[in-house]
């Protein structure tokens, strides 16, 4: 495949929210102030139906991406190419601004952990990610964007930090980044790292997109669940990371316990604040945007 783009070309959206049906009528009848619409691309493969016939009329106003939970790059069973398949005609179909997955494994065995599972951080595992994603690169024919998962163990196995083994793997197989905020916070937590020597590892070309969401805390571990507000310690990592890579597309992912998309858009504003140049921020701090 050919050389990624410098960074100065690395395609800005703006500021997006996760699709969901909730709110598909309000989207098309008052059109929210969103600049683009991130869809879970499992929900869409079927070709027919209500979820294609809403997508199809949001993709007429709005950019879309797509975001994937079920590749399971590094598991040790086949790559699933019904599965590729379906991605790629999805992908030829709305013509997403790019497509991504996770980091992880969901199951072995042809058993399904309906999980997003770390994977050990090794020489080998990296070896095993990085002819995979060929694989999966070359059959879309398209760069995809990876993104860190948030974790709750360890291996004993590991031989090199999270963020290592990220870097290395993103570098070999000259694919993209998806930088999910929340999960660099919730695995910090979990496993008592500085958060900010994440940030700074990772390559500022490769980042193509930013997640925010948020967790629940339960006092000496945290879970990412999709399913409350942004806190305020992920909105100050958020700010450091946009210190560090520039304008990268953001967005806020909501997956349970869904609110108004009013509210949602009023949390992406606070995103939008603090992701203005210092110049034009002068009297907006993080911790009260």
């Amino acid at each position: 495949m050919p050389n990624t783009a410098p960074h100065t070309e690395r395609p800005y959206l703006g500021f997006g929210l996760g699709l969901r049906p909730a709110h598909y009528e309000t989207i098309l009848n008052e059109p929210p102030a969103v600049d683009w619409f991130e869809i879970i691309s499992e929900n869409y493969l079927v070709p027919g139906g209500k979820p294609i016939h809403y997508l199809e009329r949001i993709r007429a106003r709005y950019p879309l991406v797509m975001h994937g939970v079920s590749l399971s790059i590094g598991s040790h069973d086949p790559l699933d190419r019904e599965y590729l398949r379906q991605l790629k005609t999805l992908a030829d179909r709305i013509e997403p601004a790019w497509l991504s997955d996770h980091l992880c494994w969901t199951g072995v065995g042809g058993v399904n952990a309906h999980d997003l599972l770390p994977l050990p951080y090794t020489e080998e595992a990296i070896s095993h990610v990085v002819a995979r994603l060929g694989e999966v690169q070359d059959f879309l024919g398209r760069r995809i964007l990876i993104e860190n998962v948030s974790s709750y163990v360890t291996y004993p196995e590991s031989e090199m930090t999270e963020w290592e083994f990220l870097r290395e793997i993103v570098e070999r197989a000259d694919c993209r980044v998806l930088l999910d905020i929340n999960n660099i916070y919730v695995s910090s937590f979990n496993h008592e790292f500085d958060p900010r020597t994440y940030l700074e590892a990772i390559p500022v070309e490769r980042v193509w997109q930013f997640h925010l969401a948020g967790h629940r805390n339960h006092g000496d571990y945290i879970v990412d669940t999709h399913d409350e507000p942004v806190i305020d310690p992920v909105w100050e990592l958020y700010a450091q990371a946009v210190r560090r890579f520039g304008r990268v597309s953001t967005m806020i992912e909501r997956d349970d316990n869904i609110p108004p998309l009013a509210e949602l858009i009023a949390e992406l504003d606070r995103a939008r604040r603090i992701a203005r140049p210092p110049a034009r921020q002068s009297a907006v701090s993080v911790a009260s945007a």
